[in-house]
């Protein structure tokens, strides 16, 4: 039994952390007291941490770990390895000899994580050589994408189904985001959970304000421009429907003088990953993507998140919107759909030809037809969509219990709900308050802020990698706030643990002595002057 201290001494020592976030511990412990596990938890909770942190107080054993994305799989091996914890990947974008490599070193015990692609795992050839390496448990990422009620449903995950075969006497863990219970079980199903601890975590984000307003094109470009001229200064993301419709979007925005970067599947990968990479060192603050983008992004202070149409489904727009606000502060989820998007969603169901499959599709078009159009409460329909019953009725923090957009005059202004909670919301209110209050009284030197990233980002590009595996922007702000003199010091902020301090903590004291001495940014940012009370006062009194 690993006691209480072995775990917080592992925490400390390779992230930097010292507590873990709701529901991490318990997740830990059931992987590393040898059950079959599975996770849903939500976007910012921490999933990865569930399966990395056991890993890396392993000796001689390997997780492998199943991801879908190439782009992810790069940036968690890369930070992995900055924190001291060995790692690697295998899939195309490496070379034959690389490959061989990675396969020789996996069944000499060397790595403490190996990423595959589902793709990969499913090669004929790599149960062989699987075989052969001392496999602790697989953690299977972004599971809802086996089962066919999924919202991002993938045939090459139901081969996974063969991993309770070939590897019966090896734990399986599943972690999702967004999974209903019809699909939770299904992946229980598929994946041969035997007995699986299952740790659900509330779908609720009472930080989150989610609105939906129905309009024209004009009304919503117009409500676009004023919800970017309010948040000027903050990390938006625009979600458009189609690639040509994201072009359009960050050519209107250019136009009406706001910067933004387009991001979508058919960029060249040198491309788009430049566009993320500038978009999360705060050097553009807008981005406009597809629903490409977001998967494995790691950004807290993200204000708003808007979508220019009607996802395809509950879950889908659960997890897009569920980027905004993951630092706990106040953020807003504003869909602005228009009529022809749900004809549009029934065209394309309509030319399915599996029954089944489009069976699936019109429960998805109602389910999310029917949240954009009910008068109820946004929180109480997601999260009984999920399966959750709240024990409340109103929230108080979306439009249909009263809240109201600070920079829309046009929003319709909604009746409050006969029966409103008290208790609820003053909890909710409480809560905003509490923690806009919290970050605005630990303000910091913008000026540092600008230096440090800056100097963030020219270490980064030296080093091949990007801004925020040096660290994270939660990090950065705790730097200036604490402006440590010493290593001793410089680990008492959150992310920087032994290895990390290791690589970049003289550095960084370096740089802050130079700060001290004189030394500015090469280019401040008009905005970022600004990011002082009167910012957060503002943030303060639309929370409450």
């Amino acid at each position: 039994m690993v006691s209480q201290s072995e775990l917080r001494g592992a925490l400390r020592r390779f992230w930097g952390y010292d507590s873990f976030r709701p529901m991490q511990e318990k997740v830990v412990r059931s992987l590393i007291g040898g059950h079959d596990t599975c996770a849903v938890m939500p976007t910012g909770f921490g999933k990865s941490l569930c399966y990395q942190l056991p890993a890396a107080m392993l000796s001689n054993e390997t997780v492998v770990v199943v991801s879908p994305l190439i782009a992810l799989m790069q940036d968690q091996v890369a930070q992995l390895t900055q924190m001291g914890i060995p790692s690697a990947l295998l899939n195309s974008s490496l070379s034959k000899p690389r490959q061989a490599q990675v396969i020789n070193e996996s069944t000499e015990g060397k790595y403490r994580l190996l990423y595959l692609s589902p793709e990969r795992l499913a090669a004929a050839d790599t149960s062989q050589w699987l075989r052969r390496v001392p496999v602790s448990f697989f953690a299977i990422d972004e599971a809802h994408c086996i089962s066919e009620w999924g919202h991002e449903f993938r045939p090459e995950y139901r081969q996974l189904s063969r991993l309770r075969a070939e590897f019966s006497e090896r734990r399986i863990a599943a972690f999702t985001a967004s999974a209903t219970r019809r699909v939770r079980h299904d992946i229980i199903e598929q994946l041969g959970l035997i007995d699986p601890h299952k740790y659900i975590a509330s779908f609720y984000r009472p930080n989150l304000r989610y609105f939906t307003i129905e309009c024209d094109e004009e009304l919503q470009q117009k409500m676009l421009l004023a919800a970017l001229r309010c948040y000027a200064g903050e990390n938006v993301i625009v979600y458009a429907p189609t690639i040509a419709k994201v072009g359009a979007t960050v050519e209107f925005l250019e136009r009406n003088k706001i910067p933004a970067l387009p991001y979508h599947g058919k960029m060249d990968s040198d491309t788009r990953r430049q566009n993320q990479e500038r978009w999360m060192s705060d050097e553009v603050r807008v981005l406009v993507g597809t629903i490409a983008f977001g998967l494995g992004i790691n950004k807290a202070a993200v204000r708003a998140v808007i979508h220019l149409a009607l996802p395809k489904s509950i879950e889908q727009y659960y997890q897009e919107a569920g980027r905004a606000g993951r630092d706990g502060l106040p953020a807003d989820c504003v869909l602005l759909w228009r009529r022809r998007d749900a004809g549009l969603l029934a065209y394309f169901i309509g030319l399915l030809t599996d029954e089944a499959e489009k069976e699936r599709g019109w429960q998805r078009y109602h389910d999310i037809l029917g949240y954009a159009e009910s008068k109820a409460c946004k929180h109480l329909q997601i999260c009984r969509h999920f399966g959750e019953i709240p024990k409340w009725k109103s929230c108080a923090a979306c439009d249909a219990c009263g809240c109201e957009l600070a920079w829309s005059p046009s929003t319709p202004k909604v009746e409050k709900q006969d029966g409103l909670k008290t208790a609820p919301l003053s909890l909710v209110a409480a809560s905003r308050t509490e923690l806009a209050e919290k970050h605005a009284s630990a303000e910091f030197d913008p000026e540092l802020r600008e230096y440090l990233r800056q100097w963030r980002q020219e270490t980064a590009k030296q080093g091949g990698m990007a801004a925020f595996i040096i660290m994270h922007d939660s990090s950065l702000d705790e730097l200036c706030r604490l402006r440590p003199r010493t290593l001793s010091e410089l680990r008492r902020v959150s992310g920087f643990g032994e290895r990390k301090t290791e690589l970049y903590g003289q550095q960084i004291l370096d740089a802050l002595q130079r700060f001290q001495d004189g030394a500015r940014a090469s280019v401040l940012p008009p905005k970022t002057r600004i990011r002082k009370k009167k910012q957060w006062g503002e943030i303060r009194r639309a929370a409450t």
